[in-house]
Formats: structure tokens, sequence, C-alpha cells
């Protein structure tokens, strides 16, 4: 997420170029891009394709074997229209973004008041303000989301008493409560259990997979009974920090003015080890958006006779550091560490964080470079960390309803095919790409369900709060 409140305060009382794409036809969707081939695409491709499948079965007395099954599939896909690809792979494969801040939007614009039927039905028919609705999510053939339920820094970044972050910890509860009454509001639409065992069964019935995740540890309040609470009403990651130090890490940003953090630190500190082997025990994903280099080093290669986190983390909504250099991205070597760990990369899809340049400015921010802001530089994010690591090690995670502006020709959640038809025009594997979408993303998941299960059946130990007791 972009540094808050006033900037999404802004944005969200603003006009956005999301409603552009509100009516969209299902049909327009599946149009290809190039009029002069789809004028000249001859019907001769589909029948290819059925000629391959009864060669194959014709020549073979037996049940068609696995290999020549690829065979088919390749020859066909190399005939078939990207765009009726990428359908073909989201209506197969659970597209997931990592990081969806509807929560945010939903409080700056209503005020966490969504019951009226004036809401629900904007919310139901694809005209609510910002990047995300039920309708767009269905016409973008999404297959979930991780649901943010962010809350701001405090105002005094540098104070880690528990009486400045206590707004904190009420403000997430507020936003656990308002996501969980939308999910709950259309139970036909929003699966209710959030693991990654019932992920792909509520895929396959027709609902959104729904987890929550917090984006700073600033919001538990310096408590680990918080995060339990919080992971027993859904949240499922937990970004170490925000946009500023907390007693656990250190931020790659700092706010007021907004900055690249100096460091606290130096990465993880010792309270951070103990909560980091916490959420592993508890099989809370860790997340590294947000957080400084030294802080992704530690968690991904360990410090000091640290470990490490034990399970594989995530970066909920971070991009490319080589192609736009900006403190919220991730650098080479960094990404190599991802490999190591079988992590994962969730590209953001922000014009700040993919689009932009060095011009030494003592903030030390880059400068965004407006007119590279587009889908095919979203798509030369997930490439360039795909090509350098491999695909299994990145996904998405748009950051949409959290950000003010969007690349041209990614708007909102309806354009999801559009990012997987882009994919596939830039030679990512069908495989790859199902992958990207969402396949890494409940691989990870899983992995962390398992780490957790394995170190309570070992006896890890819960993390308790140190407190005097009254």
């Amino acid at each position: 997420m972009m540094p808050v409140p006033n900037d999404i305060m802004s944005f969200l009382s603003s006009p956005h170029p999301a409603s552009a794409g509100r009516g969209l036809d299902l049909r327009d969707s599946l149009k290809s891009d190039n009029p002069a081939y789809r004028k000249s695409r001859p019907r001769a491709n589909v029948l290819v394709c059925i000629l391959v499948a009864l060669l194959v079965l014709l020549g073979l007395r037996e049940p068609v074997s696995r290999h020549y099954r690829h065979v088919s599939d390749r020859i066909c896909q190399r005939y078939m229209a990207v765009e009726k690809r990428a359908r073909r792979i989201l209506t197969h494969n659970p597209l997931i973004d990592g990081h969806v801040d509807l929560a945010i939007a939903i409080r700056g614009l209503y005020r966490n008041r969504i019951d009226s039927l004036e809401w629900l039905e904007s919310f139901k028919n694809g005209t609510l303000a910002g990047h995300v609705d039920l309708a767009r999510l269905r016409l973008g053939q999404s297959g979930g989301a991780f649901w943010s339920v962010f809350a701001p820094c405090p105002a005094k970044a540098d104070d880690f008493s528990d009486e400045n972050l206590a707004p904190s910890v009420q403000f997430t509860l507020d936003q656990i409560d308002v996501t969980n009454r939308v999910l709950q509001a259309f139970p036909r639409d929003f699966a209710l259990r959030p693991d990654s065992e019932c992920a792909m069964k509520a895929f396959k019935n027709g609902r959104l997979i729904s987890p929550l995740g917090i984006e700073g540890l600033h919001q538990i309040g310096n408590s680990a009974s918080n995060l339990r609470l919080f992971h027993g009403l859904g949240v499922r990651y937990a970004t170490l920090t925000h946009n500023c130090h907390n007693l656990y890490a250190d931020a790659a940003l700092s706010e007021r003015p907004l900055s690249k953090a100096k460091p606290h630190w130096g990465g993880v500190s010792p309270h951070g080890r103990k909560m980091i082997h916490e959420m592993n025990r508890l099989g809370m994903i860790v997340d590294l958006a947000h957080v400084s280099d030294d802080t992704m080093v530690d968690v991904l290669a360990g410090k000091d006779g640290w470990e490490g986190s034990k399970a594989p983390v995530i970066f909920s909504h971070s991009s490319a550091y080589s192609i736009c250099p900006h403190p919220r991205n991730v650098k080479d070597h960094v990404l190599r560490l991802v490999k190591q760990r079988n992590s994962l990369v969730l590209v953001n899809v922000s014009p700040d964080f993919i689009s932009c340049e060095d011009v030494n400015d003592p903030s030390g921010l880059p400068k965004r470079v407006e007119e590279n802001a587009t889908l095919e530089q979203v798509v030369k994010h997930i490439t360039y960390i795909g090509n350098l690591i491999g695909f299994d090690h990145v996904g998405l995670g748009t950051d949409f309803d959290g950000i003010q502006l969007v690349p041209k020709g990614f708007e909102d959640v309806a354009k999801y095919p559009s990012l997987v038809a882009a994919l596939l025009k830039a030679g990512v594997s069908d495989s790859d790409a199902a992958k990207v979408v969402g396949r890494n993303l409940l691989r990870i998941w899983k992995e962390v369900e398992d780490v957790s299960a394995q170190m309570r059946a070992a006896g890890a130990p819960v993390l308790e709060d140190e407190r005097e007791v009254p």
C-alpha cells in the first residue's frame, strides 16, 4: 500500500479510471487486440485441434497416454488465441491476488457502513467506486484475494509503546470486522474458511478464496496474543512493517515526509526473531513487503546464529528493483535468496513501483516515469523475476484499492484476463502463467501450514506476552 491516510482518502473521494471499465461485456475481453489477426484467423485452427485429438485417439487402441495428451495440448495452444488461453487458465487455476485493499476503501468512502441496500447493490452490480467489487471480480475471473486489513502507522512513529499502538489494534479490529461482514453478506460468492486445504475446494465450487492480511506488526500492539486472535479471525499473513519501524523490524520507508528510512535495528530485532518464530508456529505467513533490505536478508538468510524464518515467506506487493529502483522493491541479491528459501514475490502494479528512475533525490526516492506505467510494464517485472529465479517464485499482489494510480490497460480487477493474456504474449507458458496467478501462492500457504504442524508436533512453545500482572 502507498503512504496513507491522506493520499488514499483524497483518492477515494475523487473519480477513478476504474469507472470506465464498468459495464464491460465479457465478449469484449475475449477479442484479440489485433484487428488484422481477427480478420485473418482461419476457422481451420479449431479444426486442427479437433483433427489432432482424433488422430491420437484413432491411433491408439488403449486410453490416450499422458505423453500424447501433452502433445495435443501443445499443438492446440499454438493455434488458440491468447485471450481464450488466458480464460482457460483462469477457469482451471485460481487467480489469487496477494494484496487487495478493499477494507480501507470502504472505510474512506463509506465509513464502514455497508449494510444499506444501496451499498450492497453497488458492490454486487459493479458500480462501486475504486478498483474492486463483486461484479468486476467475477468479470475478471478472480479466484480470490488476500484482503488487507490495513491500519496506518501511528503519528508518533518512533514511539513503540503499548499506549501509542493501542489505537492501531482497534483500527485493525474495525477493518477485520468490516471485511468479514462483506464476506458474510455474500456467502455464495466468498469462502469463509481461510486455509489452503479448503482453498481449491472453494474455487471449484465457485467461491472466492478469502483470507485476510495485516500490514505491519504495529497493528498487533506489541502482543503475540493479539497476533493469535487475529489469526483466529481469518488473518493468514502479517507484513513485518508498514512505512514505519516497529518493535520487531526495520521498514524501507518512513513517513512525514515520505523518504527512505534510516536504520533503527539494522534489520530484525531480538523481539522480531521471537515473533517470527511464533508466526511460523502459528501458521501465519511472514510478509516482507515494506521492510528494509537488511530485514529482508535477515529473515531469508538468518543472522548471528539465527536461522531466519523456518517457513517460506512472501512479498505480498513488491516489484523488481532492477527495473524500478524504489526502496520498496526487491533487489537481485534478495531475489536469489527468495529462490533459495523457496519463497515468493507478488508483483505490485502501482506505477510508483513498476515505472521509475533514480534522480538522486535527497529523499532517496525515485521519480515515477508516467509513459511506462502500463500493463506491459507489469509483465516486464513478472518476467524479469521469473527469468532470474524461476516462475515458481513470482506472483501477483496488485495493491488495488490501496493505490492512487493504476497502469494503463490494467485499471481494475476486471482486467485480470488481460494480464494473463499479456504474459502469454510475452512468451510465458500456460503452466508458468498458472503458477503466477495463484498456484505458487497456494503452494507457499500449504508449506507454511506444514511447518506449523511440524513445530506444534515437536512441542514448540507458545510465545507469551511479557507483561506485569496487576
